[in-house]
């Protein structure tokens, strides 16, 4: 792989493996999609998530990453990012997140959704709607000749111009045959330039939103991360590829690309 500013741009074999790690990631959040309703028990996403590995032949990614000990992050309601898959079983009213990667023939895919369980409440749709869209407009800036923070500002106008935040402790990344490369790819526009982005280069996108503050804390485990107010916060992600033509979103699953809330 060559380099372009501390950034790895990939080759069309590399992304190709890359879009299919990618492809199973999205199958896998379909999956659980498919299961998501009140009653569920969390760890049923974990143990969903590691069946499909096992069948397709993939690593669960996150399974042991600088200690994390799950194959997915689970996050309910205030929960920002990095929850954990327990007993604790879904109701009526909240909404979850799951952030899911795999390792497939050396390289990384990452993807995340959020979900309602049953009926939730305005606000909590409205929520999860403005996330997924602020994602796209995000998305839409990952062209060549475009400074990666572009994207940030593009997502972060959408975001408070519909009356919610952003969170600022954790940003999108590179991705290849690590799961976090060089460039940083934050949802918000920071206040000096980042790298040109360059045809061959792959990134997760990845805005997490919140109905009140974006501060976040970090609970006992070490990993969680709660919002500070006790509010609602939202997650969605996908891997791109910046190519000549504009941006190539790579975590599709076979059901196709569409809005999910």
């Amino acid at each position: 792989m060559k380099k372009f500013q501390g950034v790895y741009i990939k080759n069309e074999r590399e992304i190709a493996c890359l879009a299919e790690a990618n492809r199973i990631v999205a199958n896998i959040l379909d999956a659980v999609g498919d299961i998501i309703a009140p009653g569920l028990e969390t760890m049923r996403i974990e143990e969903l998530t590691l069946d499909i590995c096992v069948k397709h032949k993939v690593k669960p990614a996150f399974q042991g990453y600088f200690g994390y000990p799950y194959a997915v992050c689970c996050s309910v309601n205030e929960q920002v990012v990095h929850g954990f898959p327990s007993a604790r079983r879904l109701v009526e009213g909240d909404i979850v997140s799951v952030d899911v990667g795999v390792v497939h023939e050396g390289f990384v895919g990452d993807a995340a959704r959020t979900w309602p369980v049953g009926e939730v409440r305005d606000e909590a749709r409205k929520l999860l709607r403005i996330t997924e869209e602020s994602l796209y407009v995000g998305i839409d800036k990952a062209r060549p000749g475009n400074d990666v923070y572009d994207i940030g500002a593009a997502v972060q106008q959408f975001v408070e111009s519909a009356g919610f935040n952003v969170v600022r402790r954790f940003v999108g990344h590179g991705i290849g045959a690590r799961m976090h490369e060089k460039p940083e790819v934050p949802n918000f526009r920071p206040s000096f330039r980042g790298i040109t982005l360059q045809p061959g280069m792959v990134i997760a996108i990845e805005p997490m939103v919140t109905e009140g503050t974006y501060e976040v804390d970090i609970l006992e485990d070490k990993w969680t991360a709660v919002t500070r107010d006790g509010r609602l916060a939202a997650h969605f992600e996908h891997s791109v590829a910046i190519t000549h033509g504009g941006p190539r979103i790579l975590s599709i699953s076979d059901r196709g690309q569409r809005p999910h809330n």
